[in-house]
């Protein structure tokens, strides 16, 4: 079963203020099923970076309550330090470790950006994958004249808007939200105190100077120290070894050497590997002649085989229970629909040919994935509307004040057991709506995915549909049910509309016609 796992790796525009620091801190791991991995502060830098794994709604989360803390706890207005900055929480990437796409992450990256622009009032600039914008793809373009240049702009050059929140800028300034492959930062420290040496070396080095490929880098005074100071976007393609050799080469121009080098935060496995087998000339090195790696795959494997497969949602409803049913099976039903319109959404984002829809796309996921939470719930929902109309049969009826007291529980049971599966008729045209939108603009290899997320919404319809039905049935006044049956006939008549589209869409995009 997947487990997904996101790594976050926030920046924090203190590390003077212990005191700050470990409030911050405080916040994130408050969150459950979180798991701090590490913390850097730099005091020259007067940054905190913090890394942090977890599930993805856990992480979100943790994300958000750092940067409320942080924004409550640092004034830029009175912070200095070597490192570049915009905000009291600076920069928050997430990163896909396990079980989740790029895609995902970056969907977390928008929904807390929105957040934060709504509920902090911070502006929010989405960057790297999530960039909303091509030039905010590079965190130094968001991020040019820092605090002070934003404060000057904002509300007077339209290229400093915000893609969240306000166009106004607070103590705790702006904060850079995204979406990354695993990055490594890395400073190497210089025999001298001669910054401007280390600033030399940093132009040779980075790509916007005409460096390597996937490198950042600047040259910073820290502890009396020339230091360059890089950022490693892309370890595979421009490797550790490689980055330290030219920065060797460079250094010995101007009659320095290297005096010693740091990471900062984590760093893939990965990477120090091939750091290793390029400095000892391991040209037939297997990764899994690591004694640690053949470990961990014994005892994943062995675990793995170990684990009994759990009961699901399928095999309740199979199981000799009248609850969950058919009111169930329909919720079920919708969120599966909403799930494949969102996938079909998340195949169209990042094609260029589908670029003019990708707001759309966007849109329909976050839709769509609040559909599916919602008719997930609903599962649960209508099997405990059933088991209350059973709990209510089941009151004693020895008297006839008993008897009436019965009669009015089972009434009142019976007309909130019709009122659950009329909300996931509602939410089942959501989906067939959302769905249709995915087969008229997506992906057109998903067109048929699409179609069948439709399909499904009609299923949950009529499913649902039917339940309201039977349960108003079982009411001694009709009346109270009749607005409910009014809107159920109104629902299927969109849902009626809605497959019609759908069959343009297909035969006019893929040439399909359903029968």
């Amino acid at each position: 079963m997947a487990n997904p796992l996101v790594e976050c790796i926030p920046n924090f525009s203190d590390a003077r203020r212990p005191e700050v620091v470990e409030a911050i801190l405080a916040a994130i791991q408050a969150v459950p099923g979180v798991h701090i991995l590490d913390r850097h502060s730099d005091l020259d830098h007067n940054r905190t970076v913090v890394t942090f794994v977890g599930s993805p709604a856990a992480v979100e989360e943790a994300a958000y309550q750092g940067i409320a803390r942080a924004a409550e706890l640092i004034d830029l207005d009175h912070h200095t330090g070597e490192h570049p900055r915009m905000g009291a929480a600076d920069v928050v990437p997430f990163v896909p470790i396990r079980d989740i796409t790029m895609v995902e992450c970056v969907e977390m990256a928008r929904r807390l950006g929105k957040r934060v622009g709504d509920t902090l009032n911070i502006p929010v600039y989405l960057y790297e994958e999530a960039a909303a914008r091509p030039e905010r793809t590079n965190l130094e373009n968001i991020r040019r004249g820092q605090y002070e240049g934003l404060k000057a702009e904002m509300g007077l050059n339209p290229a400093r808007d915000p893609d969240f929140g306000p166009r106004a800028v607070g103590p705790a300034g702006g904060t850079v939200i995204g979406a990354r492959a695993p990055l490594i930062a890395f400073n190497v420290y210089l025999t001298t105190d001669d910054v401007s040496i280390a600033q030399k070396i940093g132009r040779a080095v980075r790509n916007s100077s005409g460096g390597m490929r996937f490198v950042k880098g600047m040259g910073v005074l820290v502890e009396g120290r020339a230091q360059v100071s890089m950022n490693l976007t892309n370890y595979r393609q421009s490797p550790i070894a490689r980055v330290v050799e030219l920065v060797r080469r460079e250094a010995q121009r101007y009659g320095v050497a290297i005096h010693h080098t740091e990471l900062v935060g984590l760093t893939p496995e990965e990477a120090l590997i091939d750091a290793a087998q390029w400095y000892l000339q391991l040209d037939g090195f297997e990764p899994d002649q690591i004694l640690e790696r053949r470990l961990f795959d014994s005892d994943t494997t062995a675990a793995s085989e170990a684990a009994p497969a759990g009961p699901d949602f399928l095999d309740q409803l199979a199981s000799a229970t009248p609850a969950p049913g058919g009111g169930s099976a329909a919720a079920h039903t919708g969120a599966a629909g909403a799930a494949l319109a969102a996938m079909v959404a998340r195949l169209t984002i990042g094609k260029k040919k589908y670029e003019s829809v990708k707001d759309q796309m966007w849109a329909l996921i976050e839709q769509a994935e609040t559909l599916r939470a919602e008719l997930t719930a609903a599962v649960d929902e209508d099997a405990a509307a059933f088991e209350a109309v059973m709990a209510a049969f089941k009151l004693p009826k020895d008297t006839e004040e008993q008897q009436a007291a019965r009669n009015a529980a089972v009434q009142q049971a019976t007309f909130a057991a019709a009122q659950v599966p009329l909300t996931v008729a509602r939410r089942a045209v959501q989906v067939m709506d959302l769905a249709l939108q995915a087969a008229q603009l997506g992906n057109l290899n998903a067109i048929s995915d699409a179609g069948s997320g439709v399909a499904l919404g009609r299923a949950a319809l009529t499913g649902a549909g039917m339940n309201v039905r039977i349960n108003l049935l079982g009411l001694d006044d009709q009346t109270p049910g009749a607005p409910l049956l009014l809107e159920l006939a109104e629902l299927e008549h969109r849902a009626n509309r809605i497959e019609s589209e759908l069959r343009l869409a297909l035969k006019e995009r893929a040439g399909l016609e359903l029968k």
